[in-house]
């Protein structure tokens, strides 16, 4: 089942990082960033972890909690979590469930070859688990600062 903005998230579960699941309703009271990268250790998925890591203050402040998602294993996750000390979660989604859940799986030119990819996507649930808002094919400058701004905006309005 496809994810639609304005509606609730279908039922999903998945594995992260220090042996949390997560399901659409485990995180139900609080704003919940779900964002979607192609491989860990790689420079533009480094840097907006980085991102995520320097502003995730902000983010629990705001009422949210960030996970991180990618087709990498627990324990590429593990290492790339410690490497770059991130104070959120992985998940690990390496038979892309939630890859395809949420239409981020696209086929993509690498040196020529046509391969699927994950395209770098985020999302925002809404305390009561209603996607919110959704960033597709992004670029990562300013992106970060971008997705905090709708959390606080959200904040307000609740």
């Amino acid at each position: 089942m496809a994810i639609v903005v304005n509606k609730p998230l279908p039922e999903f579960e998945a594995n992260a990082t220090g042996g949390i699941k997560v399901t659409n309703t485990s995180h139900t009271g609080q704003a919940l960033i779900l964002y979607f990268y192609p491989k860990d250790n790689t420079p533009g998925c480094t840097t907006e972890a980085m991102q995520f890591r320097d502003k995730y203050k902000d983010f629990v402040k705001a009422g949210a909690i960030v996970f991180g998602v990618s087709r990498d294993n627990m324990k590429s996750h593990d290492d790339f979590k410690a490497k770059l000390e991130l104070p959120f979660e992985l998940i690990a989604d390496t038979e892309e469930k939630m890859c395809h859940m949420f239409g981020v799986v696209k086929n993509k030119i690498m040196y020529g070859k046509k391969v699927k990819g994950i395209e770098r996507s985020t999302f925002l649930v809404n305390a009561e688990g209603v996607l919110v808002q959704e960033w597709r094919g992004l670029k990562v400058p300013g992106h970060v600062e971008e997705v905090l701004k709708a959390v606080k905006i959200l904040k307000k309005a609740a």
